[in-house]
């Protein structure tokens, strides 16, 4: 089962997330394998970093739930909230195998969350710049409560332009990257 982890900062928790770096990539590590996609989100001036988002395949919710609040920066108190939901790869490919590669363009992650019938259950039209995309679900996968997407766009407005207008209760977009240890 597929599900996204959004692990959002707390103010001011940049020195327990740099103290904590190595337990961070030891703690991923054991879950190379199941990673979709993963990488840090930044606020607007594309430095300070806001979270960290990953998309993991593990056997069900009960796992998902123990990979996003065993990570040792929860653990220790560095984020302020953690978004775990079940979600879909409707890709079926991990950023890895994302043509556009690691670098170049600008990248985010859109989040919009649901409020009301389901949206964006297919690809939109552009494809080809979408990393990871897919609705967010229920944890027993019947019921859809939003969708999210890792996009390069020119800017954050094309960003939110890959969902439906009108059809979300709020749409967030972040700045991303491409995740993994560093080499």
């Amino acid at each position: 089962m597929e599900f996204l982890c959004y692990h959002r900062d707390r103010v001011g928790s940049l020195p327990l997330r740099y103290e904590l770096a190595q337990e961070h990539w030891a703690y991923m590590d054991g879950y190379a394998e199941a990673l979709i996609a993963r990488g840090p989100t930044f606020a607007d001036d594309g430095e300070t970093l806001t979270g960290s988002v990953h998309i993991v395949d593990v056997p069900d919710p009960a796992a998902a739930r123990a990979f996003a609040f065993d990570e040792p920066n929860y653990q220790a108190g560095a984020y302020r909230d953690v978004l775990l939901r079940r979600w879909h790869n409707l890709l079926g490919r991990t950023m890895g195998e994302f043509p556009g590669g690691r670098d170049g363009g600008n990248r985010y992650l859109v989040l919009g969350l649901g409020g009301g019938e389901a949206a964006d259950g297919v690809l939109p039209g552009e494809p080809d710049e979408l990393i990871a995309y897919g609705p967010l679900l229920s944890d027993d996968g019947t019921t859809w409560v939003g969708t999210a997407a890792l996009v390069r766009a020119a800017d954050p407005d094309a960003a939110r332009a890959v969902l439906t207008p009108g059809r979300y209760a709020e749409i967030e977009v972040h700045n991303w990257e491409f995740g993994g240890r560093p080499a």
